[in-house]
């Protein structure tokens, strides 16, 4: 067999770490887009505020640092970590919240832990847990969709939802274009049958679409990124795989008091998890084995959460523990090497 002759590098064309958070995004569009159809404007005040915050506060922290800015700040991953972030937020949350995510994110997630690349916990669901635990009023305050709000296409107007998330802290007029998520529907109907909740439940019998239309463009925006190469397969498919099998498996024991597996694929988070949270490189296992166990334990830890647990979502605390989980998985998840029988596992590096 002939060989060509070449010397290194063979790889011409580097995936540098700016243009894959470029990639991202990008990808972020269509998903982005969604949020702002049904739910309102803020969605893009979040994504904006979070950003100048993030990169102001990247800035600092490098020259703290004595790190040269402009290097890094190009990477672009404070902005990526920004607007996961601020689309996980509600729309009407008031600027506080969303700054003090940012802080956590940036400063505490990130750079306490050494930088890019050294953070052992996913920077935007640390600040989302934290969040979530500390102000728990101000982030279950979602936008209704328009769908609910009256005849027709109706939401918060741009100047308005400004308002409300730069205004005081004593402004109500936003309880009529607030409300529950399918999620949180689902999770506290009481002694109540799905049936009965899906009757009785305006969000759950007209509104969810909104929420099906969101998760779809998640959806594109991975699939756009698993075609790019910037993510592989393993750890959202293990993950949504994971999510759908227990849901089937209790929904088919007792549909009356467990949500299917459409519902649970189509609404919350999962759908961004799957492909822009759990993907992350930094803190998500590194083998192809060890990411379909990471993205299955994430998958069965959200179907738990939301089903026996006090948030309806669950996706910050899974992908977390998960997170926890990771350097373990590696450890007993090596591939063989070349040359060698087995692959190396565990602690001792023995098969």
């Amino acid at each position: 067999m002939s060989l060509i002759r070449m010397s290194s590098p063979h790889v011409y064309k580097a995936n540098s770490t700016a243009n894959v958070m470029r990639l991202v995004l990008l990808a972020t569009l269509p998903g982005i887009i969604a949020l702002t159809v049904f739910f309102g404007w803020g969605t893009l005040i979040q994504i904006a505020w979070a950003g100048l915050l993030a990169v102001t506060l990247e800035a600092a922290i490098l020259k703290l640092r004595k790190r040269p800015i402009g290097f890094y700040l190009r990477d672009g991953s404070a902005l990526v970590t920004a607007l996961l972030l601020a689309v996980a937020i509600p729309p009407f949350a008031p600027w506080w919240v969303t700054g003090v995510g940012v802080i956590v994110a940036i400063a505490i997630a990130k750079h306490l832990y050494g930088g890019l690349g050294q953070n052992p916990f996913n920077p935007a669901m640390v600040a989302y847990a934290l969040l979530l635990i500390s102000f728990p009023v101000e982030m279950t305050r979602w936008s209704a969709p328009f769908v609910l709000n009256g005849d027709g296409w109706q939401i918060a107007s741009f100047t308005d939802t400004l308002a409300a998330i730069f205004g005081s802290v004593e402004t109500v007029w936003y309880d009529s274009f607030t409300g529950a998520t399918p999620l949180d529907e689902l999770r506290h109907r009481g002694g109540l049958t799905n049936e009965e909740a899906w009757r009785q439940s305006r969000v759950l019998s007209e509104g969810i679409g909104a929420w099906h239309a969101v998760s779809a463009a998640w959806l594109m925006g991975g699939v756009f990124l698993l075609y790019r190469k910037i993510i592989t397969w393993h750890a959202p498919i293990s993950m949504l795989l994971a999510l759908a099998i227990c849901s089937a498996m209790f929904y088919g024991y007792d549909p009356d008091n467990y949500a299917g597996p459409f519902f649970h694929l189509s609404t919350g988070a999962t759908m961004l998890a799957a492909f822009f949270i759990i993907t992350d490189p930094v803190s998500s296992a590194t083998s192809n084995r060890g990411r379909i166990i990471f993205g299955a334990g994430i998958g069965v830890l959200i179907f738990i959460i939301r089903t026996w647990g006090n948030y309806p979502d669950g996706v910050a605390f899974a992908v977390l523990l998960m997170n926890l989980a990771a350097p373990f998985i590696d450890l007993y998840s090596q591939p063989r090497s070349y040359g060698h029988q087995k692959a190396n596992k565990g602690q001792g590096g023995k098969a």
